[in-house]
């Protein structure tokens, strides 16, 4: 990230950090008390009153709240010790007018392992010694749930192609309802869930193959960045990545020899013998890891261009 820095003193530990969520992410409410509580922070004040701006340690502000209008920022010179914090989850597909953002903020957290707070949709951690584990019952090979659907993008695409040689039932938007209640129930009876991405960006590996495959013991076939970015964060034995495959033809090939192969398919579950999945935390974790980003010590920091970082520093790796 391009950025100037110059050391300033770190906050005391007994200083209690204000975060100011300058508006609701997507209008979602949460509580602003629990840092402590659930999450081990203490001296973390979250707070949505506007009163507090001078004050606030720290601003949060999420992007696509205020994409379309750069009056909806703060409008107010920014206090000398203060953090504008620049929060996105989304791919360049969803987000737009970056270049609203220009010398305005001072650090960022996002999906991106480079950004000032990684925030990933989630994780690996180890176990504590070997897990012992039991596959749900698997009745049926292949899901996809999807929401949105965009057309000429690659996922799309590649769904066209790939059900043209091994059957995929598809839930949620025009396709079959699919509550959330249901939702692993369901796709825990599948082998093999379509965890693909709407983009080709780096580090963007979202829910998908997080809690929607992972979480309910499917094995995700990812399409999305590289096989190389995966690795980053989960073993390379732990999915199917399309790029292995010359075609949507030959992957349906393989999925359906995995059928058929009870002890080689397994293997894509031995990584949950010394790991666990870690998700969630809802967006009140991501306020209050802002607090514990400052309390490690904060910096002097300028961010001349967000977009120059995000965009023309997204290359995935190949």
């Amino acid at each position: 990230m391009e950025s100037q820095e110059t050391k300033i003193s770190p906050l005391h530990k007994e200083d209690e950090i204000v975060v100011l969520v300058w508006l609701w992410p997507f209008g979602d409410h949460f509580p602003l008390n629990t840092c402590l509580v659930e999450f081990g922070i203490s001296g973390c004040h979250l707070t949505v009153d506007r009163n507090l701006y001078d004050v606030a340690n720290a601003v949060v502000i999420h992007h696509v709240d205020v994409m379309y209008d750069k009056k909806s920022l703060p409008q107010q010179p920014r206090p000398h010790f203060q953090h504008w914090v620049w929060f996105n989850m989304e791919p360049p597909l969803i987000i737009k007018n970056l270049d609203l953002l220009d010398d305005l903020f001072n650090r960022t957290m996002t999906f991106r392992q480079d950004s000032d707070i990684f925030r990933p949709y989630g994780q690996l951690v180890p176990s504590k010694g070997s897990q012992n584990y039991t596959i749900p019952t698997k009745s049926k090979l292949v899901s996809w749930v999807v929401s949105k659907w965009y057309p000429g993008v690659r996922r799309t695409e590649y769904y066209e192609e790939l059900k043209k040689y091994v059957h995929i039932d598809v839930y949620g938007g025009k396709h079959q309802k699919l509550s959330s209640d249901d939702f692993h129930s369901t796709i825990s009876q599948y082998k093999f869930y379509l965890a693909f991405e709407n983009s080709i960006f780096k580090d963007y590996i979202t829910e998908k193959l997080w809690s929607n495959a992972f979480g309910s013991w499917a094995v995700p076939v990812v399409l999305g960045t590289s096989r190389k970015n995966y690795e980053r964060f989960v073993p390379g034995d732990a999915f199917i990545h399309v790029d292995d495959f010359s075609s949507p033809k030959e992957l349906a090939s393989y999925l359906l020899e995995l059928d058929k192969n009870d002890e080689k398919y397994r293997k894509y579950f031995n990584w949950r013998s010394h790991y666990e999945i870690k998700v969630g935390g809802g967006w009140q974790l991501n306020y209050c890891k802002v607090c514990e980003s400052l309390r490690n010590g904060p910096h002097y920091q300028v961010i001349p261009s967000i977009s120059k970082w995000f965009l023309n520093n997204s290359a995935f790796f190949s």
